[in-house]
């Protein structure tokens, strides 16, 4: 059993939880940093496998902060104890965690070396499980945490990290193997799942081949790594390694891509193949989605880079209500933009968010009835934000445009009946009239075909056809009432031809007006 005494860092700002574990060379001192967390709630989860003797915490964190989450430590693990870190301002709220059961605190302005480890060996010395056995002191570091010192981009001298590491890594190349969780919604016993099913391939092949040894990484959360060391005979191994360990991965039914990093010759190279090779192939994997396997030297070549927007042209065509030009410019840019893959994950998904906003914000100053849209326009903004593939953000862009449409069209509806009862009621107010489509075209300033056509798009009748009915029903009521003849009739409904009228009676009613009368007469 390890005689070191574990620490669990717990603080919001991750500055401060990587400064505190590079502080020194913790090993030495005869301690051991088992984890970190960001909030009150993380660290809980992680105490009841990581079994720390002591909790190094902020007083001041979101979700659970470090006075509840001594409380639940002093509940539920009555044994471990806790250290608070706080600034001069928060002394009171300090001074009230005692009674919850914190042991000290650290005045994050005197986080130094020494006092902290002053603070740390007075609490491990009363710790009645560490005095059984002589606490560790002045041994070498942990391959743990070498590699995590490494993997972070602490600077270490060279030949210092081969003389800790060289028996561990004996072969000549490294590679890193990775699986991306991040956005998410996994238990930890899928990423458990995942991890096993993974280290299970690699210990097959290690099975045959002598020239392989593969250690797990702790990265950036939620993020699966491996480390492979191997004989550079054994690289073109990799595609079929990362294959099986694909397939196999694939049948947890999870949607995630393994990733294999480009071999790099010397562990001291380690966060550098990280950062710029798997984290950005991991990225790339936002470009296709349908890929479970990728492999550093089977991308494409990249496309060209689209075409910068043109917000100011995309506006110009909006403010002219030329919306469908405007979204056939916009939906072929994405269509560019997306084919991309070296385009940055955050740029993308920042273009599509911005449009939404510019589209709902030109469509209110525009006076169009965006309420829904306002809305809406959030629940678009955390899906984009949400979406692990490119195909996917992109179309809640094309869903919103959707949206956007049917606000556009009930406008226009709106308009299109306003329109047509200021011209329904003008027909009534002048059938009497020799009225006709040029005269009215001309009343209300619109060309004549344009008015017909305008028209019977929304209207069931054409103007002509609608122009004889208004009349043709008043004719039938005055014939009805019998007073006037059927001359003067025809001349008070607007028709000046008596015979034209006549014979239009017929075609609609199917009876001459002297007889429609004769049936009628009241």
């Amino acid at each position: 059993m390890s005689n070191y005494c574990k620490l669990l860092i717990v603080d919001d700002e991750a500055l401060i939880r990587q400064g505190i574990k590079h502080y020194m060379n913790w090993e030495q001192e005869g301690f051991q940093i088992v984890g970190e967390a960001s909030n009150g709630k993380e660290a809980l989860e992680m105490i009841a496998e990581l079994q720390p003797h002591i909790v190094l915490t902020d007083l001041v964190m979101p979700i659970m902060d470090g006075e509840e989450l001594t409380r639940q430590i002093k509940l539920k693990y009555p044994d471990i104890e806790v250290i608070v870190l706080s600034s001069f301002g928060d002394f009171d709220y300090v001074r009230s965690t005692f009674q919850s059961g914190v042991r000290d605190y650290i005045l994050k302005p005197k986080l130094d070396t020494g006092h902290m480890l002053n603070v740390l060996k007075a609490v491990a010395d009363k710790i009645p499980s560490l005095q059984g056995e002589e606490q560790s002191t002045n041994q070498g570091p942990t391959i743990d945490s070498v590699l995590e010192k490494l993997l972070s981009g602490y600077e270490m001298d060279a030949k210092q990290v081969e003389a800790e590491l060289g028996d561990h890594f004996p072969h000549s190349a490294f590679c890193l193997l990775g699986v991306d969780l991040r956005g998410m919604n996994v238990t930890k016993e899928q990423v458990n799942a995942i991890r096993q099913t993974m280290q299970g391939e690699l210990d097959k092949q290690a099975v045959h081949a002598d020239q392989l040894v593969y250690h797990v990484l702790k990265a950036e959360a939620p993020i699966i790594l491996l480390l492979l060391n191997l004989d550079y005979t054994m690289l073109s191994l990799l595609p079929y390694w990362g294959r099986t360990m694909a397939s196999s991965i694939n049948q947890l039914e999870l949607d995630v891509a393994v990733v294999v990093s480009e071999p790099f010759s010397a562990i001291t190279e380690l966060e550098q193949s990280y950062r710029a090779s798997l984290l950005k192939m991991m990225d790339y994997a936002f470009y296709f989605p349908d890929k479970h396997l990728l492999l550093f030297h089977e991308f494409p070549e990249a496309g060209q880079a689209a075409e910068p927007f043109n917000l100011n042209s995309f506006t110009e065509s909006f403010k002219r209500e030329r919306f469908d030009t405007a979204f056939e410019y916009l939906l072929d840019h994405l269509e560019a933009f997306k084919t991309n893959y070296t385009t940055d994950v955050f740029e993308f998904k920042s273009f599509l968010s911005n449009v939404i906003f510019n589209i709902t914000v030109l469509l209110g100053n525009m006076n169009y009835s965006t309420q829904q849209l306002e809305t809406k326009k959030y629940y678009y903004f955390k899906a984009i934000e949400e979406s692990r593939k490119a195909n996917a953000a992109a179309e809640l862009l094309t869903a919103f445009i959707g949206e956007a449409k049917l606000c556009i069209a009930e406008k226009a509806e709106q308009s299109g009946n306003a329109n047509m009862k200021r011209l329904l009621d003008y027909i009534h107010e002048h059938y009497a009239e020799s009225l006709n489509l040029t005269e009215m075209a001309k009343h209300f300033h619109f060309n004549p075909s344009y008015l017909s056509s305008y028209f019977s798009t929304h209207h069931n009748e054409g103007f002509v056809d609608y122009l004889h009915r208004v009349r043709l029903e008043k004719a039938s009521e005055l014939l009805r009432a019998g007073e006037a003849s059927i001359s003067e009739i025809s001349g008070m409904v607007g028709y000046s031809d008596h015979s034209y009228f006549c014979k239009v009676f017929k075609k609609h009613t199917g009876l001459s007006p002297s007889r429609y009368r004769q049936q009628n007469l009241r």
